[in-house]
């Protein structure tokens, strides 16, 4: 049974992975877009930068928590319990 949850564990991993590399891909192909439409309007201002800002702060907080995943999760989660529990004792 040890062997399927492995499996499932390392398939929502695959999976976080996945979705953060599509979403970054995103951001960076919309960001481009959005700075070649500042550069051709006659704005006078970059505006570009917010959206880009904003967004950024999105994609570090989904890269934090992706990544993070794999150094706190349910390892390290049943590791802490186990050394709470014997320090309990």
């Amino acid at each position: 049974m040890e062997k399927n949850e492995k499996y499932l564990r390392a398939k929502k991993k695959v999976q976080m992975l996945k979705a953060f590399y599509l979403h970054l891909t995103l951001y960076i192909l919309v960001n481009i877009l959005l700075f070649v439409i500042n550069l051709s309007s006659d704005a006078g201002n970059w505006w570009f930068l917010y959206p880009l800002g904003g967004w950024g702060i999105g994609i570090l907080a989904h890269g934090i928590s992706t990544f993070a995943y794999g150094n706190f999760g349910s390892a390290w989660e049943e590791r802490k319990i186990k050394e709470y529990m014997d320090k309990d004792q």
